[in-house]
């Protein structure tokens, strides 16, 4: 599936139609599909910005409208355009008047390449500053729902400045026996703390404002009527209406506190060993991947699976088990001090979070548990045990998709560890080779992309008429990790879902195009037919790209014939028209293959360059019944007339080849002349004599 682009809305301000044209194939050529409008006058301007615009290129002077007069359009429609002029000439006043005035940028007219790197520049910018403004407008919305959600929390919540309320909520208003809680708004907080406690929530307060504190206060506090009550008070920073603040939660002490607090205590704790459990840990795993995006701050998981779990089970039995474990949570717990977080994530497996450490940074101190474990003699029931433990260790950090990856990532590297007491850092190009190695379509192509490792085939394509080239047709196929060869068809489908068939496309014409030069160079004058995906119709980078790889390879244009489908054609009609107007300006030579099996098959043929028309399979493998037989020749006969060179391939019999000379075909292909070979080494002289 090709990757969609997105189109830029272009305004140019430039008298020459022709200079206007030129600067839209630029941007074009360079990839960006492009809808553009010319302008004719200032009217014309501000009747164009009552749509959307993304960039306007202003030539160095227009009788049509003057360039500052368009800048100071857009700055009275207060429109979000960026704003590119060109000037005559490298004159750096011309410039630096340009950016004073208020041009996001100015270059010399021609430097088309600056053009288009400064243009994909301000393109960037300006999404950017859409997607911020987007954001805010998201911002307020989630803001009025937490504003409600506030106003009709059960839990008691106030925002205060500088000691003062600026805010409470109906809860807060009612504990403390107010009717309103305008009543409260700028009342100092400790006003409603109770006589004997006011000094030491003054002193707690100043500390947490200095960031010495902690967030958390027990005192008594005073309701309007003088009853004291035990409250417990949560701070934390917030901001309210723009400003910083501190959001204060109040819970009253009730009896059941010390058991609510002791069950959200278990609730998140194993058993057996008193660590975190896999729920708990996973929050925390989610909270990391989250501090990693908005603040930086890398994090590392540690994934320790204890060796030989099911032998040690059945050695030492249940108790023994749950002994040993709880022996091994608190050496864990020894060697990890500080913000280190430590689970039972499984029943042989523990986990660590380290905070503020890359895989690399943790390695050492990992190294080191593993010596403390493989010295360690565990006493279960009067009886020594020694384990092993192997280490996975994977790193969250800004581009962390999800946490749950990290698990599964650091979980395959200790799984991919032979040897007790060793660990391993996840590298993905270890885990593109695993994923490859569990089937994955995908990751196999990704990995042939990165190593080069596809292949290519040739099989001949011969002249029944008489030719002097040699033409041979390139086929791509791909070894999976066990030297298997995988269908065609199933790694091009996961390629093409994956976005994947114009990079495989653009390494089948580079590695085509050095073979051909090689063999070439060699006396050989031939020629290759390279497929094309429906994605590298759509590509508007292809043929600048084609003709620099051509020129390089000091091959002639003709030497490569492109190939592609009918049912591509016909899905991607209008870019595979300029695809093959462009091909035929660079004078290579165009084949539709699959041909014949649309509704109207020669509607497509109207509005392309085409110069081979490869019949589909089908047709030659119906040749046995004398309807067929005609069916093919009159589609035969229906090209030639348009005077397109015929190809028939699938033939497998001697009976074929007789019907297909009678038929007038000019080119045949198939396993009865030859299958496709890692070497172009047929004998095109034999079908001559």
């Amino acid at each position: 599936m090709a990757i969609e682009k997105k189109t830029i809305r272009l305004l140019i301000l430039e008298d020459s139609q022709n200079e206007a044209e030129r600067l839209v194939s630029l941007f074009r050529n360079a990839g960006r599909a492009t809808r553009v409008h010319r302008i004719l006058s200032n009217d014309d301007l501000v009747e164009s910005l009552q749509q959307s615009w993304d960039m306007l290129v202003a030539a160095p002077s227009s009788e049509l409208l003057a360039p500052l007069e368009a800048l100071n359009t857009l700055r009275r429609q207060s429109k979000d355009i960026p704003f590119i002029q060109l000037v005559q000439g490298n004159d750096s006043d011309l410039i630096t008047e340009a950016l004073a005035l208020g041009a996001q940028d100015a270059l010399p007219q021609g430097e088309d390449e600056r053009l288009v790197l400064v243009a994909n520049r301000e393109l960037a910018n300006l999404e950017q500053r859409r997607g911020f403004r987007a954001a805010e407008v998201s911002l307020r919305e989630a803001e009025k729902r937490c504003q409600l959600l506030l106003d009709s929390s059960v839990d008691a919540i106030a925002y205060v400045h500088d000691g003062m309320h600026i805010y409470a909520n109906r809860a807060y208003v009612e504990l403390f026996g107010y009717d309103d809680g305008e009543e409260l708004e700028g009342m100092p907080m400790i006003d409603l703390v109770a006589s004997n406690d006011q000094a030491s929530f003054k002193d707690f307060l100043k500390n947490y404002r200095d960031g010495n504190g902690a967030g958390e206060l027990t005192c008594n506090g005073c309701k309007v009527d003088g009853q004291a009550f035990r409250a417990h008070m949560s701070f934390s920073p917030a901001t309210y209406d723009g400003e910083p603040c501190i959001q204060v939660v109040i819970r009253t002490e009730t009896d059941s506190s010390e058991l609510e607090e002791k069950l959200r205590e278990i609730s998140s704790q194993d058993l057996v060993t008193g660590l975190f459990n896999r729920a708990h840990f996973n929050e925390l795993l989610d909270a990391a991947a989250e501090r990693a995006v908005k603040s930086s701050q890398p994090s590392s998981l540690a994934y320790i699976k204890v060796d030989r779990y099911a032998n040690l089970l059945a050695e030492i039995g249940i108790a023994g088990i749950d002994l040993l474990l709880t022996d091994l949570a608190n050496l864990l717990r020894t060697h990890f001090a500080g913000d280190a977080k430590l689970a039972r994530y499984g029943d042989d497996v523990f986990s660590v979070l380290l905070p503020g450490l890359t895989p690399e940074q943790s390695e050492e101190g990992l190294h080191t548990l593993l010596k403390k474990v493989d010295s360690h003699l565990f006493d279960v029931s009067s009886r020594t045990v020694q384990i092993c433990l192997s280490i996975g260790i994977a790193g969250i950090n800004d581009t962390t998709p999800k946490a749950q990856e990290v698990v599964d990532r650091a979980h395959r590297c200790a799984d991919e560890l032979s040897n007790g007491n060793s660990l391993k850092l996840y590298d993905p190009a270890d885990e593109l080779a695993a994923a490859a190695n569990r089937g994955s379509l995908v990751a196999m192509v990704q990995q042939a992309l990165e190593n080069n490792s596809f292949r290519l085939l040739f099989q001949p394509i011969i002249s029944l008429r008489g030719d002097n080239f040699e033409h041979y047709e390139v086929l791509l196929r791909l070894l999976n990790p066990q030297g298997e060869e995988v269908p065609p068809a199933d790694f091009l489908d996961a390629a093409k879902n994956a976005g994947l068939a114009e990079k495989i496309d653009r390494w089948v014409i580079l590695n085509s195009i050095k073979l051909l030069a090689e063999h070439r160079a060699k006396g050989h004058n031939t020629r290759l037919f390279v497929h094309l995906s429906g994605a590298s119709l759509q590509d508007q980078t292809l043929l600048p790209w084609l003709s620099v790889a051509l020129k390089a390879a000091r091959l002639p244009a003709d030497a490569l014939i492109f190939q592609f489908s009918e049912p591509d054609a016909i899905a991607y009609l209008k870019p595979a028209k300029t695809l093959t107007q462009g091909l035929a300006e660079l004078h290579c030579q165009v084949a539709l293959s699959q041909f014949g099996c649309a509704l109207t098959p020669f509607n497509t043929l109207k509005h392309l360059n085409i110069d081979f028309v490869k019949v589909d399979g089908s047709f030659t493998q119906e040749l046995n019944r004398t309807e067929n037989q005609e069916t093919l020749k009159t589609l035969l006969a229906s090209l030639h007339a348009q005077a397109k060179l015929t190809i028939v391939p699938y033939v497998e019999t001697a009976s074929v080849l007789a019907t297909l000379w009678q038929a007038g075909v000019n080119y045949i292909q198939g396993y009865y002349l030859q299958g496709p070979s890692q070497a172009m080494d047929y004998d095109f002289s034999s079908d001559d004599e």
